[in-house]
Formats: C-alpha cells, structure tokens, sequence
C-alpha cells in the first residue's frame, strides 16, 4: 500500500454486501485495508442479497450490492458504479426439479425462488410469465425444499449450481442460456450503488476504491481466501473457485460499453413486460 499520500478522513459509510464467495472475492482488499482506500472508513453488513435489496428499498445503506432487477426499481435513489458488478456468460440463474417436469405444466407448479426482486426472479418472469405460483425463501434453503417436496422447482443461484446434480435433481432450463440466447448479451445478475445524495467527488472515490479492490483480488487471487472460505456456504476450496471464477470478470472491473448495454437491455425488456416504469435517471455514474 502507498502510505506517501495523506487523505482527509471521513465518518464510515455503510457498505453491503453478501457473504458470497465472489463478494467476498471482491471487497476482501478493501475492507481489509489491502490497499490505500484514500481516507474512506466502512461499517460492513453482510446479509443474503435480497435481504441487500429489502434495506435498499429503505435507503438504508450509503453504498450496497444489489439485483439489478431490484435496481430497477431503485434509480431515483440510487446510482450504479462501473466497478463490482456481476455479469457474464454461462451463469445464470437454473430452474431444477425432483423428477422429470413437463413444461407444459409449469403454470401450475410451486416453485421455490430466491427473492421477489433477485434478478433470477426476473429471468423467469421472462421465460414464464404465467407461472405465479412462488414461494420466496434463502437461497441455501432451496435444493432441501425440491428434495423434501415442498416445492415441485426451484430456482437455484450461486455455488447451489455446482451441487444440485450430485444430490439427484435434474435441470429444467438454464435461465441464463435463456436470456444469452434472447439477447446476445452477457447476463447482469447483480451491480454495486451508490446513493445519490453523495458528493460526486465521494461517488468517484467509492468506484475507485472498489476497482483497486477487484484489480488487487485478481492479482492476488489466493489473499482472499480465509476470508472466502470464512463466510462460504459451501466449503469445498474447488467449488469456491468455480463461484469466484463464474461471476468475477472484466466486467467486475468495469462495466465497459458491453456491460452497460446488457444492463440497459435488461431494464428495457422489463419496461416492455409492464414489471417496471420508465427510468428516467441516468443510471451510469
């Protein structure tokens, strides 16, 4: 860490995000003081990203990771960083079931998802905007509630689809295969904000803090990993690695033109379907 330049300090800033092992992955330098974060002090809270969501909706928090579906309900209040985000390919949200389901009776099936506002929801909006039958729960909880039968499918996230097939349940439909297919795009899962009654110099540094944090945790992949290992539901060092490495990219870093169209097309196709109104604000810091 560069210790030659003095920065002002400030009162902490309420900083969320989950206890993922690419959340983790990520903000593991910042938090950790692994690099100069320029005077910025963070309380940390750690919570399952719908509960993220939930407190964003109640503004609580200065800066927090967040579904972009969420955010898209959140835009007045809240401004994206080009760093931190999760997009990318081949890592979308899996719809799975206890035996072979016919999707012809997917209307009607009870199915398990991970939040009303995760952006998992969201994808299986679009695929099945029919199927209302739905029963919010911790992401973690579901694969035992397909098992246990109190849900005909679930829509499983994060390192759950790493695990899934070794317990017998069986794909239905890769959400994210899905959304690639529709749109040629990388799928945005979920970004960090800022609030907006920041200073715009505050903004900066916040998103600049963050990239030398994602930028230290590539260059420096295995410093994170009592911390990861700390907080992973799954403690498998191979697993946790396959979830780093799945939604830990170049976009993390910054969001880029390519980043920034995936996510515009999201909110685009959302408006389209009626979920949500026309986002006025400029989103993009």
């Amino acid at each position: 860490m560069n210790n030659s330049v003095l920065h002002t300090p400030v009162s902490k800033l309420t900083l969320g995000f989950s206890p993922c092992p690419n959340d983790c992955f990520i903000f593991d330098a910042l938090i950790h003081n692994k690099i100069d974060t320029e005077g910025l002090q963070f309380e940390i809270f750690m919570e399952d990203v719908e509960a993220l969501n939930s407190r964003a909706f109640k503004a609580e928090l200065d800066i927090t990771k967040l579904s972009y579906h969420a955010y898209a309900y959140l835009t007045k209040s809240y401004l994206l960083l080009n760093a931190g985000s999760a997009l990318g390919n081949n890592c979308g949200p899996i719809l799975i079931s206890n035996f072979e389901f016919e999707i012809s009776n997917f209307n009607t099936a009870a199915i398990a998802i991970p939040g009303k506002y995760t952006t998992a929801n969201f994808l299986l909006s679009l695929a099945f905007p029919d199927a209302k039958n739905k029963t919010e729960m911790l992401f973690s909880d579901i694969e035992d509630a397909v098992i246990s039968g109190k849900a005909d499918a679930g829509l499983i996230i994060h390192e759950n689809r790493f695990t899934y097939e070794q317990k017998g349940l069986k794909k239905i439909i890769d959400l994210g295969e899905y959304w690639e297919t529709l749109t040629k795009t990388p799928i945005p899962l979920g970004g960090i904000v800022v609030k907006r009654t920041l200073s715009d110099d505050l903004k900066h540094k916040i998103n600049r803090i963050l990239r030398k944090s994602v930028e230290f945790a590539f260059a420096n992949p295995k410093s994170s990993l009592n911390f990861v290992k700390k907080h992973a539901q799954e403690m498998n060092e191979e697993v946790m690695y396959k979830h780093i490495n799945l939604y830990v990219n170049n976009y993390s870093i910054d969001l880029g033109a390519d980043g920034k169209h995936a996510v515009q097309l999201l909110f685009d196709k959302a408006q389209e379907l009626g979920i949500i109104n026309k986002i006025e604000e400029e989103i993009f810091l």
